[in-house]
């Protein structure tokens, strides 16, 4: 089994070269943010948890150790090569389009970028929120991609060649059936499941250029690029020159964090 998105679907597959790369970004970036608002929501000992499209492993790595040997963690992805360490998880491969899920079992639900690649996002929302326990909490953590800035750049050139590979990035993650804006859609959808006292909280904040964030953007590319048909060779070098010159600054993807409790 495994959990996350369909392989037909999913535009950044596991199995790329790329995929390494890109989890080490993201739990750089974001493994803060992630472990901050679970803290925040009281995860300790004896909770059991799942880890929904687990990556390269790290938030279920924390989940195992704030649960301790009282509680479970359980770290699903559909292609789980990356997680190499579990630390006490256990690690399935799960489709979350397909497979089941236990129902009523868990306190803590957490998915980051999971949902926003998956077209039947709320089929799979809805079976989320029916794995939680009464009073269990249900976490996602979601981009809103439209919503990058340049801060600064060497020209005004350099800021439409940011503006025009980045839009056709977004273009091909949604011809694999992601919605580039699902982070901010999200507070609707937990409402809609029956979720209470759900809430939202977006974090942002500038990447330089060769920071980890700006090569989150680099792999993002490097991954789709075959997809990517309106940008020439020329300009992708230029791109990736860019994304190492210090005196480039961009906002980070927005993360934003959406959580409800089942009643």
């Amino acid at each position: 089994m495994r959990l996350g998105v369909a392989v037909a679907t999913y535009a950044f597959d596991n199995a790329a070269e790329q995929a390494g790369g890109r989890f080490a970004a993201l739990e750089k970036c974001y493994d803060p943010v992630s472990t901050a608002r679970l803290e925040a929501l009281g995860v300790g000992p004896g909770w059991h948890c799942l880890e929904v499209g687990g990556g390269g492993g790290s938030i279920g790595r924390w989940l195992a150790e704030r649960t301790g040997p009282e509680g479970r963690v359980l770290i699903t992805d559909l292609d789980p090569r990356w997680v190499r360490n579990g630390g006490g998880a256990e690690v399935i491969v799960h489709d979350l389009r397909t497979d089941p899920l236990p129902e009523n079992a868990f306190d803590l639900v957490h998915a980051r970028l999971v949902l926003i690649h998956l077209p039947e996002r709320l089929a799979a929302l809805d079976k989320l929120v029916r794995s939680l326990r009464p009073g269990g909490v249900l976490v996602l953590d979601e981009f809103d991609l439209p919503l990058i800035q340049v801060l600064r750049a060497p020209d005004e050139a350099a800021v439409a060649l940011f503006t025009k590979i980045h839009n056709a990035m977004i273009h091909a993650v949604r011809g694999r059936g992601a919605d580039p804006m699902w982070g901010s859609r999200a507070y609707g959808a937990l409402v809609d499941a029956g979720l209470g006292d759900v809430r939202s909280l977006t974090h942002a904040e500038s990447w330089t250029g060769g920071s980890p964030g700006c090569d989150l953007h680099r792999v993002n590319v490097e991954q789709v690029r075959d997809q990517m048909t309106e940008v020439t060779d020329d300009e992708l070098a230029a791109f990736w020159a860019l994304l190492r010159d210090p005196g480039f600054a961009v906002a980070s993807y927005p993360l934003i964090t959406t959580w409800g409790h089942r009643a």
